[in-house]
């Protein structure tokens, strides 16, 4: 369960009763999008369906058998927050828009280069000034996913940016390959790999251009700075190698 501090309510109003549950906000906005497949009671505040959620009152357990056709908290929950409304506080509101105005920038910055700088990663201050001087404005009640184009479109008369995409082909010496591959593969999609006779490894993964600075660093900090890496301007390379 979540604290009733993280806690959003969801009301709804039927048959001349209301219903009110607490629940974690995104998980919220989840369920109502039909998006939710986590484990409902890591999510909600409290087992409990209530009439007024502020002073503790409970509706009749008529009123529950009416409505919902059960009295099973766990049953009223997602039908409450699909049905009725999200109601969040002045203090909710901001602190989920602040929440979520990190996560854009993080997402974009993972993610996006400066093609005027041949491809070179955005670092997160800079898109976060960016977003101030367009105006973007970070809608709490939206998905950061669902954010991302917009914020993009209101950023490229600001500065110069793409998603792109980038592959690295990596040599890790015989004696930090175990764990080394082990964090490169995490990076994205491994295009291919080779243990050689030496008991070294090569890997070619592709993954966000934004997150190159950072995969050096992953990979000279588990290889003592001793792997080799190459940048592939073009895959059609790789059937050559």
């Amino acid at each position: 369960m979540i604290s009733l501090d993280e806690a959003v309510t969801a009301r709804l109003e039927s048959h001349g009763a209301r219903f009110e549950v607490l629940v974690d906000p995104d998980a919220a906005l989840a369920i109502k999008r039909d998006e939710f497949d986590g484990d409902l009671e890591d999510v909600i505040a409290a087992e409990d369906v209530f009439e007024n959620a502020s002073r503790g009152d409970r509706p009749a357990e008529d009123d529950l058998e009416t409505v919902f056709d059960t009295t099973d908290p766990l049953e009223i929950i997602p039908e409450v927050v699909t049905e009725g409304e999200i109601q969040i506080t002045a203090e909710q509101r901001r602190e989920m828009q602040e929440q979520k105005r990190k996560q854009l920038i993080n997402t974009i910055a993972r993610n996006a280069v400066n093609p005027q700088m041949d491809n070179a990663p955005h670092p997160p201050e800079r898109i976060e000034n960016a977003l101030e001087e367009a105006g973007f404005t970070v809608d709490p009640m939206e998905t950061v996913e669902s954010q991302v184009d917009e914020a993009l479109d209101d950023l490229r008369p600001v500065i110069p940016i793409r998603f792109e995409e980038v592959t690295i082909a990596v040599q890790i010496p015989a004696e930090y390959a175990g764990s080394a591959q082990a964090q490169v593969r995490q990076f994205g999609d491994l295009e291919r790999e080779e243990w050689q006779p030496d008991g070294s490894w090569i890997g070619v993964v592709t993954f966000p251009a934004g997150m190159q600075n950072e995969f050096y660093d992953v990979v000279n900090e588990h290889s003592s700075g001793k792997a080799e890496t190459e940048l592939i301007k073009d895959k059609d390379d790789l059937q050559t190698r």
